[in-house]
């Protein structure tokens, strides 16, 4: 979808186009010192409405806030500092707006899930839809998950919780390294699920049998190391 911003002294064109990693931030329950580390870390930081308070809460200036702008408290001063976007359709959610809206080689989400379900399910359908061309990190208090399409490995600690969440149907050719193997399964929601395994101590593989999203949940300590290895895949 493309639209203009109609911000009069910023006419150019979307998406906006990032060389680092994002941080897309809503209205849900985000940690401060979190957002304080990703900016010292130079990921660029975007507002999903009224998610752009929430990042000038923890002392920070979004690099751009998008969205219809219903829950966005001062709008007018936030024009004076930052790049504001104002897509009044009423199709898609505002992080699905800032999703369309952003282009950058990894993309965080923070404070769009657990405060409330409706809103948790509507950014799951939207990494859903975003993950043939974009890895999506959804982060909260407890968890970091990761939307990605394809053969994944990382290395976890012995007994550490691996959760393979699947987002559609989806088939796994095999694995290694982890306690249940996903070899020759079908996962799928409403059905087989594969929450609450364990790493072995080392290296784990996950390999499906092809090109379908699937989830991958880890503990939020793990965020860093995710990070580094979706933007060397990305390199």
């Amino acid at each position: 979808m493309t639209v203009q911003s109609p911000t009069p002294d910023n006419t150019s064109p979307l998406p906006m186009l990032f060389d680092r990693p994002i941080a897309i931030v809503g209205g849900g329950v985000v940690d401060h010192g979190l957002l304080r580390d990703l900016a010292e870390r130079d990921v660029a930081l975007v507002g999903a409405d009224g998610g752009g308070d929430a990042i000038g809460a923890a002392g920070l200036v979004p690099d751009a806030i998008v969205g219809d702008l219903d829950s966005l408290f001062d709008r007018r001063d936030w024009e004076q500092r930052t790049r504001v976007v104002h897509i009044p359709e009423q199709i898609t959610t505002d992080f699905q707006k800032a999703l369309y809206s952003t282009r950058a080689p990894l993309t965080l989400a923070l404070g769009m899930t657990g405060k409330r379900l409706d809103h948790t399910l509507a950014a799951l359908s939207a990494v859903l839809q975003a993950a043939p061309e974009r890895s999506t990190l959804l982060v909260d208090e407890v968890d970091v998950a990761l939307t990605t399409v394809g053969a994944f490995g990382f290395d976890a600690h012995h007994r550490e919780r691996v959760s393979v969440h699947p987002l559609l149907p989806i088939r796994f050719r095999r694995s290694t390294g982890l306690l249940y193997p996903l070899d020759g399964l079908t996962l799928e929601p409403g059905g087989l699920l594969g929450t609450s395994n364990e790493g072995m101590g080392g290296r784990i593989e996950i390999v499906p049998n092809d090109e379908t999203p699937w989830m991958l949940i880890l503990g939020r300590q793990r965020l860093w190391d995710l990070m580094a290895i979706c933007c060397a895949d990305s390199a």
